[in-house]
């Protein structure tokens, strides 16, 4: 027996619904746009902005996001009263709102303007209440203006339901209500892992990406520069709906030549990067998983997603690739090798990366990532910014002629380019680690259980005679479950690859915001696609990354000089929860600090007395004048009881037994001195 058709009547039209969550989203199946700024498809409904209001027949105006559709309503979406109850609601966020539009970031894209317009508000019958707040820049990777905010709530709702962070909230109420971080502070002194999906929900320019486009033009300008820049996988499917291409279509040809017209005097492929670090990351877990090392294995290429387990689970920080991101590889392999082969001085070559990723600027400016006192990425574009800029020389991208990347560093495989679209880390990792653990060449190179939106894929490959169990999952709530479900036992995995933002990077935060419905699959589409079109698809038959560890980091993936160069360390972040309080500080910049957590809520903390014989000892060495050592305070208890401690940017791992860790910060402590 068929089911039974539901419908009701929108604007005097038959309108047919099923499973739709409120009647919002069957008025827009209906063709009719409906005006919001709290509604957000993928988010909890908040209706605070009132101005998705409907005239229900029997029932009166009514919020439509917050109603569930019923057979026989009968709705109209525009009625006299309805569009003067819109308009008023805007010219009273208009009355609040810092209206230097030409000069926001968000000028273009800009849901307030948009509505504005559509609505035909002319003017603001109302008196500015705007009262000026500070701007917050204090963050690498965004910048908070809250003159913009019209407390749609987006951010808060995207922040703490997709990624589980929770670094922005509402504060006060009436006319002061705010949205802040934490006790009103920075951004930067918070949680935030620099993400970048606030800004993507953000109707207006309240969050945005902050710019480097200045310096970076700078750098062009100056006779004396060199600029090379690296562009990242995810860029080149992204950038080309700022210039009318379909979402999703590969622009990086077109691009190649906008970026030349710009000045920029080499343009290499972050994808040259991508193979390289799949070179050190599979190996990595080759040996990890052969000689009985730390498993599960976590990919480690969003920062994001690297802070995350820094501020949250410290104690699965030694479960986390040790290998660069590709971003960071790049910048080691150009410091290293560009001053030469270009005839430049090294303090003459300026390194810009285009990344579809706020958090990439928070990765870049990174002390650890610092070499002979400069960065080895100088500056981070997102992909909007890299458009802004195109747009802001007049280029027309559509009618440029293509050109390549340059060369050596401009050479990559499909592996490299898939690690835009989540599970593609994965895929390329399981291209190269399958065929060296098997020793017979792959046969077919597709790992399909790794695609898709799903928020957490699951697999068990058979590889020569073994299980390896693999997960993909996107999103920081995904991964929060996920290591939730790991820690108590629930859930065994080898190898995981864990993307931030929903999609992975094609959906990172410096990419154009759009509402296009499927844009995420769109544009992991046309990577695919680039995938295929590949000559070579396996990241370990790179030619040039095999020349490149022969000429500079010691002929193979694993060696010395590769790992002190294209590995890195972790640094507990969880004492970011509270305070922190100083035991014992040094009148020195180069001191070495040392950082004990002590939870307040549990009696006998391990780390109290750890702290006590941290303090005794470098007493009695003699270097309490060279050594900071701080008391960060924590009201969560730490997993088992055990302790929570860091030497400079080494993070010691856990141990139940006091003296056991003490050891080990001694040994660090003293390593940390050798040779001083």
């Amino acid at each position: 027996m068929s089911e039974v058709k539901k419908t009701l009547t929108v604007n005097n039209t038959e309108v047919e619904f099923s499973d739709e969550r409120n009647l919002l989203e069957v008025i827009r199946k209906a063709g009719i746009d409906i005006p919001t700024f709290c509604y957000h498809s993928e988010l909890s409904i908040y209706g605070a902005c009132r101005l998705c209001l409907v005239d229900i027949k029997g029932r009166g105006i009514m919020a439509s996001c917050s109603i569930k559709p019923e057979p026989g309503m009968v709705v109209q979406t525009d009625t006299k009263a309805i569009r003067n109850m819109r308009k008023i609601n805007v010219e009273l966020l208009l009355a609040s709102h810092n209206r230097e539009c030409p000069t926001c970031q968000r000028s273009a894209n800009c849901t307030l303007q948009d509505l504005a317009r559509k609505l035909g508000v002319k003017d603001v019958r109302y008196k500015q209440t705007q009262k000026n707040l500070p701007l917050d820049t204090s963050s690498p990777s965004l910048v908070r203006d809250p003159n913009k905010c019209v407390l749609c709530g987006d951010c808060v709702r995207v922040c703490s339901e997709v990624q589980s962070v929770g670094a922005l909230d509402f504060a006060s109420r009436g006319s002061n209500a705010r949205v802040v971080p934490a006790f009103d502070n920075d951004l930067s002194e918070g949680e935030c892992v620099n993400c970048g999906q606030c800004a993507q929900v953000c109707p207006t320019g309240a969050i945005v990406a902050k710019s480097d486009a200045d310096k970076v033009w700078e750098a062009i300008y100056d006779p004396e520069k060199v600029v090379v820049v690296q562009v990242a996988p995810a860029v080149r499917v992204g950038l080309g709906e700022r210039f009318g291409f379909k979402t999703g279509e590969n622009v990086a040809r077109k691009m190649v030549t906008a970026m030349k017209m710009m000045g920029f005097d080499h343009v290499y492929d972050t994808c040259f990067a991508a193979d390289m670090t799949i070179f050190e990351e599979a190996t990595e877990f080759i040996e990890r998983l052969t000689t009985g090392g730390k498993l599960p294995m976590f990919t480690s290429c969003c920062p994001a997603w690297v802070k995350f387990a820094e501020t949250f689970y410290p104690e699965m920080l030694p479960n986390v690739s040790t290998t660069r991101s590709p971003q960071a590889i790049f910048g080691a392999v150009a410091r290293k090798t560009l001053p030469a082969k270009l005839g430049v001085k090294p303090e003459n070559l300026v390194v810009v990366s285009v990344m579809p990723c706020t958090a990439k600027k928070f990765e870049a400016q990174l002390p650890k990532f610092k070499r002979d006192g400069r960065p080895e990425v100088d500056y981070v574009l997102t992909t909007v910014e890299l458009a802004s800029m195109i747009e802001s020389m007049g280029i027309k991208l559509d009618e440029l002629e293509p050109a390549a990347f340059d060369m050596p560093l401009g050479f990559s495989t499909g592996g490299g380019v898939i690690f835009g679209a989540t599970g593609g880390v994965m895929e390329a990792a399981l291209r190269f680690a399958v065929e060296k653990v098997s020793g017979e060449p792959l046969e077919e190179i597709d790992f399909k259980e790794t695609r898709g939106l799903a928020p957490r894929k699951e697999a068990t490959l058979e590889v020569a005679g073994k299980q390896l169990r693999i997960a993909v999952v996107h999103g920081l709530a995904n991964a929060r479950k996920l290591v939730e479900e790991i820690k108590a036992g629930k859930a065994q995995f080898d190898f995981i690859e864990v993307m931030a933002c929903p999609g992975g990077c094609v959906a990172g935060g410096g990419q154009p915001i759009t509402s296009e419905d499927g844009f995420r699959s769109k544009r992991a589409a046309g990577l695919y696609d680039t995938d295929k079109e590949r000559q070579v698809q396996k990241p370990q038959d790179n030619y040039w990354v095999d020349k490149c560890y022969a000429e500079a980091f010691g002929g193979r993936p694993g060696s010395h000089e590769a790992h002190t160069r294209l590995h890195t360390v972790y640094n507990n972040r969880s004492q970011l929860f509270d305070a922190k309080s100083p035991i014992m500080h040094a009148n020195t910049d180069d001191a070495l600090s040392i950082c004990v957590t002590i939870c307040t809520k549990q009696q006998d903390c391990p780390g109290q007395l750890l702290l006590g014989k941290i303090v005794e000892f470098v007493k009695q060495k003699g270097i309490a004048d060279k050594v900071n050592i701080d008391a960060a305070f924590s009201v969560r208890p730490e997993a088992d009881g055990t302790i929570a401690v860091s030497v400079s940017d080494i993070v010691i791992p856990r141990s139940d037994s006091v003296d056991a860790t003490f050891r080990d910060v001694k040994q660090a402590i003293e390593t940390a001195f050798a040779g001083k």
